[in-house]
């Protein structure tokens, strides 16, 4: 482990159930009072910084795209799409009306230029061409995405397509938009995509196209590298903004703001204050080993446990973490096989006995279940090594 606090760790044995319920810092300071609701947390460790409404429930817009992108980085962690692999564009796909790259019924794209253009272009065509590839249909797309939805906890998010297109029961809020867009920022590849200005698709054809950012603060905040923005007639203009500065990262969301212009406004003021106020300390970088623990009847008889996320802690400019404790609490009776990525525990940090962040902490590879042989042997090497 790279860093110890001065205090003590805690190693605990139990079964982990608590979700989380990210702390509020308290502020008067009015940060966004032209849009209907808003957020801004810190990356790492979910922390509210402001907020304004943001449990309402309204249309997120394009912004639903961040949980589309969410999903389909996690299909390239999983091997289940590759990003040199050709994505077949269908009727329906190329039908998409709003923002869009303009593909053709039949034409094909790597994942990684469909995702180029989702990112920075907003296509729906490719949003929808994306979904038919890793599900099949955008109905079992949809399914994916709700589910998702249940298993961060969002509590006030419903989506009815992978666009963001208008539709009834196709809602969010901004809470839940920054932490989608925590979720999606894990996977440090995706800001190569969000946090470029201007790139181009067919680059070696007569039908070259020249892709734009949705989001100008990309080019005119520095740090802004995502996420999404989002506008139709009810959703008005809206945005998910993150910015890092030093060892900090923040997530800014704006809802129903009336112009593009008060939009911008009021998340430069969200990021300005965060960067003004607060500071990082980081900990952990993601994939980070921190402890192991012992596993039934598989090949290997320990499963070492990695981060899921950079862990850092949160403190007011010039304080210190001399007095936050680690607690690691680990599942029980965990038996093979284990797969790679299965929540296995979670880190926790306290302050003064309270809880201010927690994390999933994963396995790091498969551990397959043991052949009845290598139980044998094991066994008897055991009864050896007593006797």
């Amino acid at each position: 482990m790279k860093r110890i606090f001065s205090c003590l760790m805690l190693i605990t044995i139990l079964v982990f159930t608590t979700p989380m319920a990210y702390a509020k810092e308290s502020t008067t300071v009015e940060l966004a009072d032209k849009a209907k609701s808003a957020v801004l947390i810190e990356r790492d460790t979910g922390m509210v910084l402001y907020d304004k409404n943001s449990d309402e429930k309204l249309p997120p817009a394009s912004m639903t795209k961040i949980m589309t992108m969410l999903l389909i980085m996690e299909a390239l962690e999983s091997g289940h799409i590759k990003w040199d692999e050709m994505v077949r564009t269908s009727e329906y796909a190329a039908s998409m009306g709003g923002s869009q790259i303009f593909l053709e019924p039949g034409e094909e794209m790597s994942v990684e230029q469909m995702l180029k253009g989702i990112a920075i272009g907003s296509g729906n065509d490719a949003s929808v061409a994306m979904a038919e590839k890793i599900a099949g249909s955008t109905e079992q797309f949809v399914n994916m995405m709700n589910k998702k939805v249940k298993e961060l906890g969002l509590k006030n998010t419903h989506f009815k397509n992978p666009t963001g297109l208008p539709e009834d029961g196709h809602y969010s809020s901004a809470h839940d938009m920054a932490l989608m867009a925590k979720e999606l920022l894990k996977y440090e590849e995706i800001t190569k995509f969000t946090g470029k200005y201007e790139d181009y698709l067919r680059e070696n054809t007569d039908k070259k196209f020249w892709l734009v950012n949705t989001n100008r603060l990309v080019k005119f905040y520095p740090g802004v590298d995502g996420v999404k923005t989002g506008f139709t007639n009810e959703a008005k203009y809206c945005l998910t903004a993150t910015a890092k500065k030093d060892n900090m990262r923040v997530i800014a969301v704006v809802f129903g703001a009336d112009t593009p212009k008060e939009r911008n406004s009021q998340v430069t003021k969200m990021l300005d204050y965060a960067f003004s106020q607060y500071q990082t300390h980081p900990l952990f970088k993601k994939d980070e080993v921190l402890t192991s623990l012992k596993v039934s009847k598989g090949q290997q008889k320990e499963a070492n446990l990695v981060t899921s996320e950079p862990i850092s802690v949160l403190t007011k400019k010039g304080e210190n973490i001399d007095d936050v404790a680690q607690e690691i609490v680990l599942k029980k009776d965990i038996q093979a096989p284990i797969k790679k990525g299965q929540e296995l525990g979670v880190l926790q940090l306290k302050k003064d006995g309270k809880l201010i962040t927690e994390s999933k902490l994963l396995a790091e590879k498969n551990i397959p279940e043991a052949s009845w042989w290598n139980m044998f042997k094991r066994v008897m090497g055991d009864f050896t090594k007593s006797s």
